[in-house]
């Protein structure tokens, strides 16, 4: 007979709901300012997925009289592939709390869900958008592939002129034939937007009267980040065609509790002895990937001279640090 002052798997496991495991899942991609507005594609089912993209366009021409012969011509695809890589994170719970918990009715998923959706917000958002502990299979982040593709414009003092002027961001975006349909910025940008005025101090960038909360650039709804990633001393804002950022997620999405393991740091330190220390862990994890896959077009056949997306960057900005002799970057593709 089991002993009922101890907490079992089976009780522990009552923590993740089963029906309700996905749940994080969706709520990481609310909290991530970029998955909110990338194009999600259908479910991996292995690790890898190959996407084939255009980069040879059909040439046409005309017949000369009735007899004369059709042109011929080609299409052609390159290949870009989206690497799944894990993401985790354990939620350490000690025994007291879930007695607590038990006797009070408190929900401990509740209380940890956010949390967990947070987590994954974040890590997600600083690999995409500045690279930040990225995994070597990965492509570079936007904003690497923007400076080093010198897809920037740097703030004159003139907001209008930096962001809708002919040679501004959304222009470079243009130049390189694709339309802006979206932007991403810190939620501290707000306050930049609200303070552009026009000659008779009236604000030229002003929110959707229907919606306050909704703010537009010639139509382009701005997307605000407020989970602590954005990094204003690099960018101010990333404005391009989000449809051209792609991601998708791997099937196999796993939640567990822990009951006897040891959690160490990076350097193998114990921080916490599960049995001896009466505490269980949550453990959740999913994979996903993600990529630009930049498509050959009529305004820009070569892919090193277009890229769907620009930033206005801050006069102070430093720009990234080449990679060091021997290192790769990952996924090789811009």
């Amino acid at each position: 007979m089991a002993d009922p002052t101890i907490i079992s798997r089976e009780d522990a496991n009552v923590l993740i709901p089963a029906d309700q495991q996905k749940e994080i899942v969706q709520g990481a991609i609310q909290n991530s300012v970029v998955l909110t507005r990338m194009r999600r594609l259908p479910d991996l089912s292995s690790n890898t997925r190959t996407m084939p993209v255009l980069s040879m366009l059909p040439m046409a021409g005309f017949v000369n009289g009735d007899t004369g012969l059709k042109p011929t011509s080609k299409l052609a695809w390159k290949n870009k592939i989206i690497y799944a890589e894990e993401i985790a994170v354990i939620i350490p719970v000690p025994e007291n709390v879930l007695d607590d918990a038990a006797d009070n009715g408190y929900d401990i998923w509740g209380e940890v869900t956010p949390l967990v959706q947070q987590a994954f917000g974040q890590v997600i958002d600083n690999a995409i958008i500045f690279g930040k502990d990225k995994p070597s299979t990965w492509r570079k982040s936007l904003y690497d592939s923007i400076i080093e593709q010198g897809f920037k414009v740097t703030e004159s003092g003139d907001l209008y002129a930096d962001i809708l002027g002919e040679n501004g961001v959304f222009g470079k975006v243009e130049e390189s034939g694709y339309e802006v349909t979206g932007c991403l910025a810190g939620v501290r940008f707000k306050s930049t937007l609200r303070g552009v005025r026009d000659e008779n101090k009236r604000p030229i960038f002003q929110s959707d009267m229907q919606n306050t909360t909704r703010y537009a650039l010639d139509g382009a709804p701005v997307t605000f980040s407020a989970n602590g990633t954005w990094d204003n001393t690099k960018v101010k804002m990333i404005a391009g065609d989000l449809s051209q950022a792609v991601y998708a997620i791997r099937k196999d999405i796993t939640a567990k509790v822990l009951t006897e393991s040891v959690i160490t740091d990076s350097d193998g330190k114990v921080i916490l002895n599960l049995a001896q220390q009466d505490a269980v862990a949550m453990r959740f994890v999913m994979r996903l990937g993600w990529e630009l896959p930049n498509p050959i077009n009529a305004e820009k056949p070569t892919e090193a001279e277009r890229l769907p997306f620009a930033a206005l960057v801050p006069a102070s900005a430093s720009t990234p640090t080449e990679p060091e002799e021997g290192e790769e970057e990952g996924g090789g593709q811009t």
